[in-house]
């Protein structure tokens, strides 16, 4: 049995998974007595009040503080997104035994990506108006819609509630730079991670090139699905997607672990 940790990304919280936990778990990636458990990245959500740490081994030490509070199963699984992957990235690297298993979703790296592909230049623009525009909950939620999600169906009942959640749990804008930061100084190492690694990317991702997460599939021969159309945040834009493509890169992880033990 595993246990899930979900990590998202730069200022988001728990909450943002939306409608993505349910459709986690009727995918059955969750087997009875497994748990299915979101923690917040320091400075966002329940975490808001702390000060953001300026790197991302500082950011998994708080995961992992967290992770044993809530007395999570070790090894664990853990999907995580954007800032989220780096610091998933972290965890699995400085303690292997504690990952069985990472699923990356839109993350960039260095050395795998130059600054104009982690962060492409077309959305520093867009980044601008959100700083602007960071006190006013429903103009800030709707800008960062158009750059992250590619779904237009539910659009209104997204900004309304990230824009609630913004007014109560809302990241300061001293956090966001904290962790922007973090995030620019992050360096994964060439080697991968023990356990093994799926990474899903976004083809008409706006925020970040996909090509970051082709580099880091290559470098480190792991698994990597592309979604045609989905954005930034493909949790959101087409949750039975990504939890399809997890199910099948599971299967076939147990396909060849047994194949491996009839030939032992």
């Amino acid at each position: 049995m595993s246990d899930w940790v979900l990590l998202r990304g730069l200022t988001r919280e728990a909450r943002h998974w939306g409608a993505f936990e349910a459709s986690f778990i009727a995918h059955g990636l969750i087997d009875a007595g497994e748990r299915l458990v979101c923690i917040d990245l320091p400075g966002n959500g329940v975490e808001r009040a702390d000060a953001a740490p300026q790197s991302v081994i500082a950011m998994m030490d708080s995961v992992r503080a967290r992770a044993a509070a809530l007395n999570l199963r070790l090894p664990c699984r853990v999907l995580a997104m954007s800032l989220g992957a780096m610091v998933a990235t972290a965890w699995a690297t400085r303690h292997p035994d504690e990952i069985e298993r990472l699923v990356l979703i839109n993350t960039s790296m260095r050395p795998f990506a130059r600054v104009h592909e982690r962060l492409r230049p077309a959305a520093w623009p867009m980044l601008a108006r959100i700083a602007m525009n960071w006190t006013q909950p429903e103009r800030c939620e709707a800008l960062i819609h158009r750059l992250t999600c590619n779904r237009d169906d539910t659009r209104d009942a997204d900004i309304a509630q990230w824009a609630a959640l913004r007014r109560t749990h809302g990241a300061s804008a001293a956090n966001a730079l904290r962790q922007l930061a973090a995030a620019a100084r992050f360096r994964a190492g060439r080697d991968a991670p023990r356990c093994p690694v799926l990474l899903l990317s976004s083809a008409a991702d706006r925020l970040v090139d996909p090509v970051c997460s082709v580099r880091i599939a290559q470098q480190w021969r792991a698994a990597h699905a592309v979604h045609p159309w989905a954005g930034h945040d493909l949790p959101h834009d087409d949750a039975d997607w990504t939890c399809n493509a997890i199910a099948s890169w599971l299967a076939e992880n147990e396909r060849e672990r047994d194949i491996r033990v009839t030939n032992a």
